[in-house]
């Protein structure tokens, strides 16, 4: 799966979990700015989780603050980094 692949499934989910517009979502999108409190986080990794069948370490899960990062820990855990 690709970076583009994943950024439409992020957002996709993104947009379901925290009620918003999905053209409000970009890569450079700050999970802070869009008013996701801990909660709203902690669904958020449960659904990339679920929707793409891995697993995030916890050092991983507390370093993702954005669109980008998600993405970034997606494929790293995809390829078993």
């Amino acid at each position: 799966m690709d970076r583009t692949e994943i950024f439409n499934k992020v957002a996709d989910i993104a947009s379901d979990v925290l009620g918003i517009d999905i053209d409000q979502i970009t890569e450079e999108t700050i999970f802070d700015d869009l008013d996701a409190d801990s909660l709203d986080r902690l669904q958020l990794v449960t659904a990339f989780e679920d929707e793409f069948d891995i697993e995030m370490d916890e050092e991983r899960l507390l370093a993702i603050a954005s669109v980008a990062d998600a993405i970034d820990a997606i494929e790293a855990t995809q390829q078993g980094a």
